[in-house]
C-alpha cells in the first residue's frame, strides 16, 4: 500500500477503531454494575473518552500495522476491570458481563451499515466518499471485534462465557489458560492461524448483518 493510501486508510479508521474497542469495553463495565461490580465505575472507566482505554500497542500501534500490510484489523483496548467476585451471581452474571461487549459491537456493526446504505443513496459529493470508506471499516472492525471475542479462550469474553456455561470442573479448567491466553492470540495472528479461523466466522456475521441491515 502506498504511503497517501496508508495516511488516508488510517485517517478513515481511526473514529471506527476508537468506538470500536471503547464502547467494546465501556458495555463491559456497565453490565458488570449492573450485576452488582462497581469496580470499573470506581476506577474511573465507565467513560467514553477513548483515551481512557487505549493501550498503545493494542488500539495505536497494531491497528496501524495491520492496516498498512493489508492484513485483518487487529488490536485490544486496556480491559476494564471486573471483580466477577463481587457480582451478585458471580459464575452466571459473568456470563452477561462478557457478552455485553460483543453485542455492543454487534450494534455498532449495525449502525455503520446504516450509515453505509445512506452514504451508498446519497447523490455523490464531497462526503459521501469518506462515509462510505469510514462506514466500511467501521463494519469490519467490529464484526472482527465480535467473532474474535467469541472464540472460547481466556481472557476473550468467549473464554469466560465458555467459563460461565461448563461445569465447575471443566470451567476452572479452562480458566487456568487465561495467563497466557493472549500469547497464544498473538502466535496465531502473526502465524495467519487466526486469519483462517475467523474468516468463516466473519463471513457468517457479515451475512447476518446484511439480513439485519437491508446493505
Amino acid at each position: 500500500m502506498a504511503p497517501d493510501q496508508i495516511i488516508q486508510t488510517i485517517a478513515l479508521a481511526a473514529i471506527p477503531v476508537l468506538f470500536a474497542i471503547t464502547l467494546h469495553e465501556v458495555a463491559h463495565g456497565y453490565a458488570a454494575r449492573h450485576f452488582g461490580d462497581f469496580t470499573a465505575q470506581q476506577a474511573g472507566r465507565l467513560s467514553l473518552n477513548p483515551m481512557h482505554h487505549i493501550d498503545w500497542v493494542g488500539t495505536v500501534l497494531l491497528p496501524m500495522v495491520s492496516l498498512a500490510l493489508g492484513g485483518i484489523l487487529f488490536g485490544w483496548a486496556k480491559p476494564v476491570p471486573v471483580n466477577f467476585g463481587a457480582l451478585r451471581r458471580p459464575k452466571q452474571d459473568m456470563l452477561w458481563v462478557a457478552l455485553a461487549g460483543p453485542l455492543a459491537n454487534l450494534a455498532m456493526a449495525l449502525m455503520w451499515a446504516l450509515l453505509l446504505r445512506l452514504a451508498l443513496t446519497t447523490p455523490d459529493g464531497y462526503f459521501s466518499a469518506p462515509l462510505q470508506g469510514m462506514a466500511q471499516i467501521g463494519i469490519q472492525i467490529n464484526l472482527i471485534l465480535l467473532v474474535l471475542n467469541l472464540l472460547p479462550l481466556p481472557p476473550l469474553d468467549g473464554g469466560r462465557i465458555a467459563i460461565s456455561l461448563l461445569p465447575p470442573r471443566q470451567a476452572f479448567t479452562l480458566a487456568k489458560l487465561e495467563p497466557y491466553g493472549m500469547v497464544v492470540l498473538i502466535v496465531l495472528a502473526f502465524s495467519g492461524v487466526l486469519g483462517e479461523i475467523l474468516s468463516p466466522l466473519y463471513h457468517i456475521a457479515e451475512r447476518l448483518l446484511g439480513v439485519l441491515s437491508g446493505v
